[in-house]
């Protein structure tokens, strides 16, 4: 088949390879003049890895990823260890290391395994058209092509979700700001192989270790929405949220450099049940936009991904019908792992005060065993288990 899908991201590029190893034309259309990464890094679950596995990646996805062998809660305020173990449990209950990997690295990796010549940059779409045998897609430039399938791939803010529902739907404002960036591993931070989270007052100051000897951070602060936004004044205003915290919290922030460092008010979208309309599919953040609080919007789309290229090579009753079958297998998955995300989300953003105190003493007395069972419930059930 002849296939256009809309937007070069993650979910995007995922599909696209796994399009063309079924043998599919591809050629992906994205607004952006330039490819420019949303985030500095992104947390790769084992789900997310086995896909891009299952593509032939596993050497290049490997030499993008940190060493992550354990992981630890700290009292932001006091610096005391609230729990910290190894993950080698969770490694090898679900059979593969999750990597914490650049965005840029990430997304340059999958466009030259894409092939960078089917990928056409500053096209935004405008329209689209299902004339029933085949999909005509209109850009601003006032260009137009046809194929036998469009994919939505255009993220939270999709025009593709808007013609496959019928109507706009809004953002929801998950409550807080994330900064998140990349530095330079250092043992004043944290431990080099180790997932660090500092936690209070329900807002997380937090270091994965990316190849290269680089952490990604990030902060979360619960702030209403729509606040002025100066890079220039990053660093003074992280000093203001974390005042009085622990000192590598201070040290973090003193190292980010903040013309690097990325500002986003985190939105979800309720979840919703119809991802496809006639020859039009909607994937990843157009199908079920999370917040980052479980680390698995990504991994989503490259489930959506594997699954959707699997549906439409072994169903042969045709087109809709293949899409059918996969809108029904991730519904339940993806919009369950929303609604998990945005519990996750008021638990540790401290929208109920008792609710996350109860949590921090909790993490006190945490072993292990409970934290990694629920990172393993959000890892298992993907399409390649």
């Amino acid at each position: 088949m002849d296939i256009v899908i809309i937007g070069a991201g993650m979910g995007g590029l995922t599909t696209g390879i796994a399009l063309k190893k079924f043998g599919h034309q591809v050629k992906i259309y994205e607004q952006a003049e330039q490819i420019l990464p949303v985030g500095a890094a992104i947390s790769l679950w084992s789900n997310g890895v086995k896909c891009l596995n299952y593509l032939g990646l596993t050497d290049k996805v490997a030499a993008l990823g940190g060493q992550m062998d354990h992981l630890a809660y700290i009292d932001g305020l006091n610096g005391q260890v609230m729990t910290q173990f190894s993950l080698q449990p969770l490694i090898e209950e679900v059979g593969q290391r999750p990597y914490p990997v650049s965005r840029a690295e990430l997304q340059e990796m999958l466009m030259q395994e894409f092939g960078k010549s089917d990928i056409h940059l500053g096209k935004k779409m405008t329209g689209m058209e299902d004339l029933g045998d085949y999909v005509k897609v209109q850009f601003a430039d006032g260009s137009t092509v046809e194929a036998d399938l469009l994919i939505g791939a255009d993220g939270t803010h999709s025009i593709t979700r808007c013609y496959v529902l019928g109507e706009k739907v809004e953002r929801r404002y998950a409550g807080y700001v994330n900064w998140n960036g990349l530095v330079e591993i250092s043992p004043e931070l944290a431990p080099a192989d180790q997932w660090t989270t500092f936690v209070g007052e329900g807002k997380r100051a937090s270091l994965m270790p990316v190849a290269d000897n680089r952490f990604y951070f990030f902060f979360d602060v619960p702030l209403p929405v729509d606040l002025t936004n100066q890079r220039s004044e990053y660093k003074a205003l992280l000093k203001q949220y974390f005042k009085d915290w622990c000192q590598p919290v201070q040290n973090l922030i003193d190292a980010i450099d903040e013309q690097r460092t990325n500002r986003v008010e985190i939105h979800d979208i309720e979840p919703f049940t119809q991802f496809y309309k006639g020859r039009v599919v909607i994937m990843g953040d157009a199908a079920h936009s999370t917040t980052p609080d479980i680390g698995q919007g990504g991994c989503q789309a490259m489930e959506d991904a594997i699954y959707l290229a699997r549906a439409l090579q072994i169903n042969t009753l045709g087109i809709e019908d293949a899409l059918q079958r996969y809108q029904n297998k991730r519904n339940a998955r993806a919009n369950e792992l929303v609604l998990r995300a945005r519990k996750r989300c008021d638990v540790t953003h401290m929208k109920d005060q008792k609710i996350t105190e109860d949590w921090y003493a909790d993490l006190r007395k945490e072993q292990g065993p409970h934290i990694m069972q629920g990172i393993i419930s959000n890892i298992v059930d993907n399409p390649l288990d």
